[in-house]
């Protein structure tokens, strides 16, 4: 991961330049942060497993 520092003079200017940066990466590059960030959160809950558990719900539909 390459860090860089940069400084702004107003708060809407860096969030444009996060926006841009964002919107400048490949879908695999933003999943690969969404991954990094999944296994930050989860070894910090103490969950070592790399799996992530299946979950789903079924709801009935309504007859209009």
């Amino acid at each position: 991961m390459d860090l860089t520092i940069r400084r702004f003079e107003t708060l809407s200017d860096a969030d444009s330049a996060e926006a841009e940066y964002y919107a400048s990466l490949t879908p695999e590059e933003r999943l690969n942060i969404l991954f990094e960030l999944i296994k930050m959160y989860r070894s910090s809950q103490g969950e070592d497993s790399e799996r992530f558990e299946r979950i789903y719900r079924v709801d009935e539909l309504s007859r209009s």
